[in-house]
């Protein structure tokens, strides 16, 4: 399947409903100039780019760059912000599998849209994730351990013995910082499934 690039650019514009021309004229250059940017034909020069992130309220970064699904995200979480100014209501903690595995405060707001498309950006990086990780050997070895895993997520997502297993599966595989557990009964629980392990020699 062919994925088709986007400018940041292009995206926003048609985010915030604004022409060419119009953007052109706020600018004080000529129409095809965005023209070429958007194209990818020439780079937006850096003079441009602090105006540009005053006018929509966007991090710099996106205006250049070919966009992929979680930019679009975060692109439309920064407009949403910008029109309805929501207000922290409180610090959440929780795992982020990123670069560094640990547990961050997460920000939850008074405007359910925001914490909607909050947690929309997180799932798509898991589902990225997923996809990487099955596209790592092709053809890959443990396809069949991937279709158990999707079966038992459809079967058992909301069971506690599955967030359970996940959980100490990752401890026993270091994923997991040691500060991260759920407590006495976990840790009781993760006890009994490294025994299975050792008698499987695992």
């Amino acid at each position: 399947m062919e994925v088709i690039s986007i400018i940041g650019l292009e995206y926003i514009l048609a985010l915030y409903d604004m022409q060419h021309i119009d953007l052109a004229e706020r600018l004080g250059i000529k129409k095809q100039n965005i023209n070429m940017w958007i194209k990818g034909k020439q780079k937006i020069p850096k003079k441009y780019l602090p105006v540009l992130k005053e006018l929509f309220g966007i991090n710099g970064d996106y205006f250049n760059k070919n966009i992929n699904e979680v930019d679009k995200l975060e692109i439309q979480k920064e407009k949403l912000k910008r029109d309805l100014n929501p207000i922290i209501k409180k610090q959440e903690l929780v795992y982020i599998a990123e670069d560094i595995n640990d547990m961050v405060q997460i920000p939850v707001y008074d405007k359910e849209e925001i914490n909607t498309i909050e947690r929309t950006i997180e799932k798509v990086k898991i589902m990225n994730k997923f996809k990487s990780a099955l596209e790592v050997v092709d053809p890959n070895p443990y396809i069949d351990t991937y279709k158990l895993m999707v079966e038992i997520l459809e079967k058992g997502q909301h069971e506690a013995i599955v967030h359970k297993t996940m959980e100490a599966l990752a401890h026993y595989l270091e994923i997991l910082p040691d500060k991260i557990t759920t407590g006495e009964e976990q840790k009781e629980f993760e006890s009994e499934i490294f025994e299975v392990f050792d008698d499987y020699n695992y």
